[in-house]
């Protein structure tokens, strides 16, 4: 039996296309610009806490991979039933820990980084089995790079820290964040 498929062929070259086209246009073909502010700041607090522009670049890189290639899996109707339901609960995971996140910048002294790892760390989880089969290896070692590197105790300590430059970065993402969640885009 011939298993070739040209909406298989094409969903391959779709993410193979989108893989290789992670830069800033590709970021606004997907993203509005307050979603490109944010990642933009999470570069630069990113590139100031490696002290590499090249990791950070990496970490939003392989961040807008992924996300695009979640899209085309979810437009192309390649997701189950389950795989649905871990993305629902991964956007509401996702919309609690961006609203913790915002409330741990406004309100003094009430971050606590635990939480915060805690919430990556389930997102991360959640998307391992949102992708499952549909992606490479590759492509979950793209998760668990951006994961590991956003949940690290270290940077998010630094980030929350009131030094600058770190506490400037902080507000543009929380601004972001909060303009996300009124607009009921996260």
């Amino acid at each position: 039996m011939d298993t070739f498929s040209t909406k298989s062929l094409a969903l391959q070259a779709q993410k193979k296309l989108l893989s290789k086209m992670a830069s800033k246009a590709m970021v606004a073909v997907f993203a509005d610009d307050t979603s490109s502010e944010v990642l933009d700041e999470l570069y630069r607090a990113s590139k100031e806490f490696t002290r590499s522009r090249k990791e950070a670049q990496r970490v939003v890189k392989d961040l807008v991979k992924v996300a695009a290639k979640l899209a085309v899996l979810l437009r192309a109707g390649q997701l189950g039933g389950d795989e649905l339901a871990h993305l629902g609960r991964f956007r509401r995971r996702a919309r609690s820990l961006a609203m913790t996140a915002v409330s741990f910048y406004q309100v003094d002294f009430t971050f606590d980084r635990r939480v915060l790892i805690a919430g990556l760390l389930e997102c991360r989880d959640l998307l391992h089995q949102v992708a499952g089969a549909h992606l490479t290896a590759k492509s979950h070692g793209r998760i668990n790079h951006v994961f590991s590197h956003f949940a690290n105790g270290d940077f998010l300590t630094a980030l929350y820290s009131p030094a600058e430059p770190y506490r400037s970065h902080l507000r543009r993402i929380c601004d972001g964040l909060g303009q996300m969640l009124d607009e009921g885009g996260i």
